[in-house]
């Protein structure tokens, strides 16, 4: 059997996260930080939260590719 960590570096896993994290983080973004940014007033710690935006989705769409897999193949 695979073990997790194999599975999420596969290109496949990475190329689809990184695409779901780009869409869904950037909706995040944009509901919760776009009128600071457009007003420049957008903090530090703010912009780090944001950067978490793109994080979030990035592992949940990790996680449930992996899940997938690991299930096909165990079938």
């Amino acid at each position: 059997m695979k073990t997790f960590l194999h599975v999420a570096r596969q290109p496949s896993v990475r190329n689809r996260a990184l695409r779901v994290a780009l869409v869904v983080g950037t909706v995040f973004f944009t509901i919760n930080y776009a009128d600071k940014l457009l007003a420049g007033t957008l903090t530090h710690s703010e912009l780090i939260k944001a950067m978490v935006s793109y994080c979030v989705p990035f592992c949940v769409s990790t996680y449930s590719s992996v899940l997938a897999i690991m299930e096909r193949d165990s079938v």
